[in-house]
């Protein structure tokens, strides 16, 4: 790879926001290099390309860094216009929308998913209803809109996108989170379009090529249930 075109990507196979950079790259058909880091100890280089957060994921492109996932996605789609496909509608409407329902992915589902680790029981029941109730909406207020009458499979047409990358990091390795927990929270039934729609981006090719180890995911799961359960009763 040419060093004026060097493109490096610091990331952890577990971060949801490396992982989105990951496949925003590869969807671009972009060559880059990938630098697996240890959060336990930081590498010389991440400290030094992202010394105020300290954190993944860094875009490195000709040896200048850029931080934070949103950031790097933004600069993505600015810097390389003529590779691969838009990670955005050309409408300005529909890119706000795809905006507003991806933050809500973020905010509302991660973060939902994520209290659901640090609770245990009636707390955690509470936020089992919670997330179900934050899917129902995005059944019925967002996605059903964003995919319309169109016969594409994903919010972006017919390839992946901004939405869908941010909904696959997040509830991509949902059917694990289900075995982890033993409840059920995609539930077919109640949220047909999202099932659907949620199934579809499992089963793209660059997201099985992506996607880690179902034993591998399981093991981080139980580490960081104990962590936050440990971390909650010594509060």
């Amino acid at each position: 790879m040419a060093e004026e075109n060097r493109v490096v990507l610091y990331g952890m196979w577990a971060s949801p926001f490396a992982k989105r950079i990951e496949l925003a790259l590869k969807i671009k058909g972009i060559p880059f290099e990938y630098v697996e880091e240890d959060l336990q100890n930081k590498s010389p280089e991440l400290l030094k390309f992202n010394p105020v957060y300290k954190k993944v994921p860094v875009l490195v492109h000709n040896g200048r860094p850029i931080c934070e996932s949103s950031v790097i996605f933004e600069y993505i789609e600015e810097v390389w216009t003529n590779s691969g496909p838009s990670l955005l509608p050309q409408d300005p409407y529909k890119r706000a929308q795809v905006r507003f329902w991806a933050d809500f992915v973020q905010k509302q589902l991660f973060e939902g998913m994520f209290l659901l680790m640090k609770t245990e029981g009636e707390a955690q029941e509470k936020g089992i209803k919670e997330v179900k109730e934050k899917l129902r909406v995005l059944e019925e207020q967002g996605l059903k809109s964003l995919l319309g009458e169109e016969s594409s499979p994903f919010v972006n047409g017919d390839e992946l996108g901004y939405l869908d990358i941010v909904m696959l990091t997040v509830l991509g390795m949902y059917k694990t989170h289900e075995e982890f927990s033993g409840v059920k929270i995609v539930e077919e039934e109640k949220i047909p379009t999202v099932f659907s729609w949620l199934n579809r981006l499992i089963d793209h090719p660059i997201a099985k090529e992506v996607g880690p180890p179902k034993e591998k995911v399981l093991g981080f799961l139980h580490f960081i249930r104990q962590k936050l359960l440990h971390s909650q009763a010594a509060a």
